[in-house]
């Protein structure tokens, strides 16, 4: 639990910067402590396989999502600086709320029960509410906050109703015992509305259609930086807990929710991308690319075998570093020209060429062009999904094909327009071209090298 109670530590910390007019003060504070979380999660002592009352266990594959987490969220805090400039009254709370976000994020790596699950989801979820509506002059900060609530709590509300059926049917919260109870009752019809129900829940969390309605409105409204920590970290632990979810307590009927999944990601994979296609917004864009990913990320319950954590793992990691150098990009052009139309973009490459390429290689990996993570990514998730869902792995190849397009059309207003439209004389901060390079590099050697993800995150 050291890891949990560091960066919850470390958020207190933060938030009282506020206090004493010290909010910029909390990024440093928030760097520091996440450094020292990181650090602790590759203690031999944190290696040791702990449980915590049948309510929590620290396994090997929670220390790996563990990892990737404080990693992606590391790197957001370094993006902050800039991105955050507008918003100096109230840093402190919104540095704040990310890491006590992460803190939701952790529970949801190890839960053992059904009662942590839901207090990792709300742990999570309503620092993201406050967060969304950060822009409190902006209507559509308002309007993203307020939606992602509503929202929210309708999710909530099934995600209680059908841990209740569950609960009713096997008469317990434990993961494994519902397991058991699942495998030797499969056709129980209350276990079998609870499972729906559940699945609905945690579609909507991870954005899979036709639960993923909030999310174009949110990712668009939300400032760009907390935009990117619900496209990366959010992702990342809501898709796990999915994972989680099916494969421990559920796993014993396969069979009644493979056809379901399977259908929700022939919908998310098709109506996501034609969705990008239609966006005259690179935020938007986006945003419908996040939901299409999700359909990839959905093929990880089909074919699986031992290795589907680390495939999910890999795919999340590169998926989430890809996205923060696009959303890198994009928070600049937000700064200088106040919008994120395709428009504002034209002659990036004029001005700012390392910023233009940082986007186009994090693109062409997020659309899976082969000597990038995403490519690898992609291929192993397909792999592994091709041998029980075919049909499956054709539609997201497809959807993959689709998803060029629209990453492509950015790509042209940032390298094929003949002059800058950047009148400006402000310059990239430095920091932000150290992440540009650290993440260029990175998305390379993760697809010359997918091996190395390995070497440095699993134990």
């Amino acid at each position: 639990m050291s890891v949990l109670i560091i960066v919850f530590l470390t958020a207190v910390v933060a938030l009282f910067t506020g206090v004493f007019q010290k909010g910029k003060m909390a990024r440093y504070v928030g760097i520091a402590g996440l450094l020292a979380a990181l650090y602790t999660s590759f203690l031999p002592e944190a290696q040791f396989f702990a449980q915590y009352s049948n309510m929590f266990e620290l396994d090997a594959n929670a220390a790996l999502f563990t990892r990737i987490a404080l990693v992606v969220t590391l790197l957001i805090f370094f993006m902050g600086g800039f991105a955050l400039s507008n918003h100096r009254s109230h840093q402190s709370e919104l540095y704040a709320l990310m890491l006590f976000a992460l803190c939701g994020s952790f529970v949801l790596f190890g839960y053992q029960n059904l009662m942590t699950l839901f207090i990792g989801v709300e742990i999570l979820s309503i620092p993201l509410y406050v967060m969304a509506g950060a822009n409190k002059s902006d209507l559509r900060s308002n309007e993203a906050s307020l939606k992602y609530f509503l929202m929210g709590a309708f999710a909530t509300g099934f995600l209680l109703f059908g841990i209740t059926l569950v609960y009713g049917s096997a008469g317990t919260f434990d993961l494994n015992q519902i397991g058991d109870f699942a495998m030797a009752n499969g056709g129980d019809l209350m276990l079998k509305l609870g499972i729906i129900l559940m699945i609905a829940a945690m579609a909507f969390k991870v954005s899979l259609t036709p639960f993923h309605t909030w999310s174009p409105d949110v990712y668009q409204g939300s400032p760009s930086l907390i935009t990117a920590f619900m496209m990366s970290v959010v992702k990342i632990a809501g898709f796990y807990a999915f994972f989680r979810l099916m494969t421990t307590a559920f796993i014993g009927v396969y069979t009644e929710w493979n056809n379901i999944l399977g259908v929700l990601i022939i919908i998310t994979l098709l109506l996501a991308n034609a969705m990008g296609l239609a966006q005259s917004n690179a935020k938007r864009m986006l945003a419908y690319s996040s939901v299409s990913h999700a359909g990839y990320l959905g093929l990880i319950f089909f074919g699986m075998n031992s290795l589907s954590p680390y495939n999910l793992a890999f795919y999340l990691f590169a998926y989430a570093i890809a996205n923060l150098g696009v959303m890198m990009t994009l928070i600049w052009v937000e700064k200088i020209k106040r919008e994120t139309s395709y428009n504002a973009f034209k002659g990036l490459a004029k001005s700012e060429p390392l910023l233009a390429v940082v986007g186009a290689i994090s693109m062409l990996s997020m659309a899976g062009v082969p000597l990038t993570a995403g490519f690898m990514a992609k291929f192993t998730l397909f792999a592994q999904a091709i041998d029980g869902a075919a049909f499956l792995v054709l539609i997201a190849i497809l959807g993959s094909a689709i998803s060029i397009a629209y990453y492509l059309r950015l790509i042209i207003a940032m390298f094929f327009f003949k002059e800058s439209t950047f009148k400006t004389s402000e310059k990239v901060t430095i920091t932000y071209n150290i992440l540009a390079i650290f993440i260029i590099i990175t998305i390379i050697a993760l697809g010359i090298f997918p091996d190395w993800f390995a070497k440095q995150f699993v134990s």
